[in-house]
């Protein structure tokens, strides 16, 4: 997908903005709380009917306003055919919201019955500060990553996530009751979490034996010398079949009152040259490392949805990287492997520099207290 034009009215501190994209490279330049990060996660709620920031839809209308709307054209990379098939034709998507109501999201102006149903249309990556959780936070961190890129290419998977979440809330609230729980309820709701979570482990075992190679690719690319990165894939369904493994403790978490075992306790190790990761390294072979997890997520995806190159959208990726880095860094994304990329950074100069010597078509645009204009 190309993203032609987006509107955006009363989305966090952006009044009102429409802003035309180049189909390439589209940069975004002013002080830290400017509202940069908000153009981009204004993008990113149109694949993903959501923010990046903030789950709670109410808390991104600008203060003091009652709704926001972001409104993005699309336009299919697909080659013109005779027939003009849906897929080739241009997509709008709209999104709105009143205070105290739930939101609208429409594709074409129909309205979807699930949303679910919009995620994967218009894959995308985002690359951020806050992505260094990845490496320093916990599990779920790592977990939702795997979610995130599985769910863009993989209905199936969602739909085992979503049934497979609902089965062990059910099963957690009979955990913590006073009396007894209903054995065969028990039974039942164990049952679906395991079908389920078959299914999740299967899909996520495929996922990252298919992506590491691509990350081992992107660092050694972008760090440009003989470290070595891995990743390895822990989860309760390596122990046997997950039904015994969820029953196993039965007992142990009905004395704690929840769930000790099941792919919700799945996660991810990082490794640099043999050593954990999260304990091992400098800020600058962090920010590489989550840089090429996510340059490898964007290779994956657009391996895996052959229809369309996602969009790369990367917010303040340059702090604690030396110049080689990210002279790397831009010289791979603006190359024909990358389709349409969205960059802030604080510093035009630095940035006008990089860009004039790699990249062929890109547009400037100026942000200053949540108003965006285009840099002449």
């Amino acid at each position: 997908m190309i993203l032609n034009n987006i509107s955006i009215v009363n989305y966090r501190n952006i009044k009102a903005a429409t802003l035309d994209f180049s189909p390439k490279m589209n940069c975004f330049i002013g002080h830290n709380g400017a509202g940069k990060t908000n153009v981009l996660d204004a993008i990113y709620y149109l694949s993903f009917c959501r923010s990046a920031q903030n789950p709670i839809d109410s808390q991104v209308i600008t203060h003091g306003e009652d709704f926001f709307v972001i409104d993005g054209s699309y336009d299919s990379e697909m080659d013109a055919v005779a027939d003009c098939t849906d897929e080739a034709a241009p997509v709008k998507i709209y999104v709105g919201m009143k205070r105290g109501t739930k939101k609208h999201f429409k594709r074409n102006k129909k309205e979807y019955k699930r949303l679910s149903d919009h995620i994967g249309l218009i894959p995308l990556v985002m690359v951020s500060p806050a992505d260094t959780l990845l490496i320093d936070g916990g599990s779920e961190e790592r977990r939702r990553l795997m979610d995130m890129v599985i769910s863009q290419y993989d209905h199936s998977y969602l739909d085992a996530l979503n049934g497979y979440n609902r089965a062990l809330q059910q099963r957690n609230t009979l955990l913590k009751m006073d009396e007894e729980p209903d054995a065969e309820l028990l039974d039942l709701w164990e049952e679906q979490m395991a079908a389920n979570g078959e299914t999740i482990f299967a899909k996520r075992t495929d996922f990252v034996h298919r992506l590491t190679p691509l990350i081992m690719h992107f660092y050694q690319t972008v760090a440009g010398n003989g470290e070595k990165v891995g990743v390895s894939y822990v989860s309760h369904g390596q122990r046997g079949p997950l039904l015994d493994v969820i029953r196993r403790d039965r007992f142990k978490d009905r004395a704690v009152g929840y769930s000790l075992h099941g792919v919700h306790r799945d996660d991810l190790v990082f490794t640099l040259n043999g050593e954990p990761l999260k304990r091992e390294g400098s800020q600058g072979q962090h920010k590489t490392f989550v840089i090429s997890l996510k340059l490898a997520q964007f290779d994956f995806l657009k391996r895996v949805s052959s229809h369309t190159t996602p969009l790369l959208l990367l917010d303040d990726i340059f702090d604690k990287l030396d110049a080689q880095r990210v002279a790397q860094i831009v010289k791979l994304v603006s190359g024909d492997n990358f389709g349409q990329i969205f960059i802030t950074d604080t510093n035009r100069e630095h940035l006008d520099n990089i860009l004039k010597a790699y990249a062929y078509n890109y547009r400037m645009f100026k942000v200053s207290g949540g108003e965006v204009d285009t840099y002449v």
